[in-house]
């Protein structure tokens, strides 16, 4: 059985490598990963460096008196006047304006979240305070004929500016996560199709079948050699990912604080990630171009799953859905999520044991449904050849 295995596993392995088209396929998205994240950081960079100084919509609480209007206007600020907190949370969150303040007694304080843009912001409106502060002082020493050196703060001010990862560094992180998958996904179809629906087209799987070889050892054989192609492939993407950012960081401001380098932890997590991705996507390309009787019909059957691959992590990342319990056993979606947390430090071995699971089951389940039908296949095959 292992002699059979281990033959069957070198005769795919050497018409993969044999093939420049599966070579190619293996290398052709990995070697896009670099431009895409040093043309997207380039284009931020210039983006940010363009419009900086639009970031000047502050949402206020309260109703501002005359002067204070004019003082906010003088600080470069765009006012903008909400009823109540909900209305006033909802544009933030929605992008109308940068940053809010709001009021309470004489207690105003500085909402936000923590990026480069929202620090532009939050040095207008602090400019303002300052500026406000001292008109107040002013007013009330010249209304008192009170010394300069008896004043109090009239104002107090704070500031609520929530601490986050650098949004450019965890933007090109997931979105060369994306185009990981896509190589993958793309290194493991053509290969599927040619050891199954292509050897069906040659008339040599028939041939194969022919031989005193168990089933099981045949798809286990090709099953290997297309998880050895999507890994090598996923493991030349993560490392030119890795490289890229490694670049970039020095290469662009956008960056300025951020850590891109993976911790040791990080760097194996992500590696096993990327490996259960791959053995899941290679045994489900196997199993829908075994269905197929040609090698066109097969690529037409595979396309679709190069989309579903593709997208449940694109709409995660737009919608910005977080990894849980529950969605760590999602396939597809468990991949993206967790790969996103990892790279970000943050490390859930309960989230990553379900999606091994899960990703085993399926696996387990897609190799059995493929022997059986191979079995049945080779039955026939073989029965017609007796008559």
């Amino acid at each position: 059985m292992k002699n059979n295995l281990w033959n069957i596993l070198k005769k795919e392995l050497r018409e993969m490598f044999n093939d420049k088209k599966s070579l190619s396929m293996m290398l052709i998205i990995p070697v896009m990963i670099p431009l895409l994240v040093i043309g997207m950081s380039a284009l931020f960079e210039a983006q940010t460096n363009k419009s900086i100084e639009e970031y000047n919509q502050i949402g206020f609480n309260y109703e501002m008196s005359e002067e204070e209007k004019k003082l906010a206007q003088d600080s470069g600020i765009s006012v903008n006047y909400y009823e109540n907190l909900e209305e006033i949370e909802n544009a933030y969150q929605g992008g109308q304006i940068d940053l809010y303040v709001t009021k309470e007694d004489n207690l105003y304080t500085i909402h936000g979240d923590d990026n480069e843009t929202t620090s532009y912001a939050s040095s207008l409106v602090e400019s303002y305070f300052n500026t406000y502060k001292e008109y107040l002082q002013t007013e009330y020493l010249t209304e008192n004929n009170i010394a300069s050196n008896d004043v109090i703060n009239i104002i107090n001010v704070q500031k609520d500016i929530k601490e986050a990862d650098n949004f450019y560094a965890s933007y090109i992180t997931n979105y060369a996560f994306l185009f990981i998958i896509m190589a993958i996904t793309v290194s493991a179809t053509y290969p599927a199709t040619d050891t199954t629906a292509g050897e069906k087209e040659r008339g040599t799987l028939e041939t194969l079948l022919t031989f005193p070889i168990k089933s099981k050892d045949i798809i286990i054989g090709k099953f290997l050699s297309v998880s050895l192609s999507s890994i090598i492939t996923g493991l030349i993407s993560f490392i030119l990912m890795l490289i890229s950012l490694v670049i970039v960081q020095d290469m662009f401001t956008i960056y300025e604080g951020a850590n891109l380098m993976l911790p040791s932890a990080s760097f194996i997590f992500a590696l096993i990630v990327i490996i259960a991705y791959s053995l899941l996507i290679s045994g489900l390309c196997i199993a829908i171009a075994s269905k197929c009787k040609t090698f066109k019909e097969a690529q037409s059957a595979l396309t679709p799953l190069t989309f579903i691959s593709f997208f449940p992590g694109m709409i995660a990342f737009m919608i910005n859905v977080k990894s849980s319990l529950l969605l760590a056993l999602v396939p597809f979606l468990n991949f993206t999520l967790l790969f996103t947390d990892i790279t970000a430090g943050n490390i859930n071995i309960l989230e990553i044991g379900l999606m091994l699971v899960s990703t085993i089951i399926i696996i387990g389940v897609t190799l059995y449904i493929i022997i059986k039908q191979y079995k049945s296949e080779k039955v026939l095959f073989l029965s017609l050849i007796h008559i």
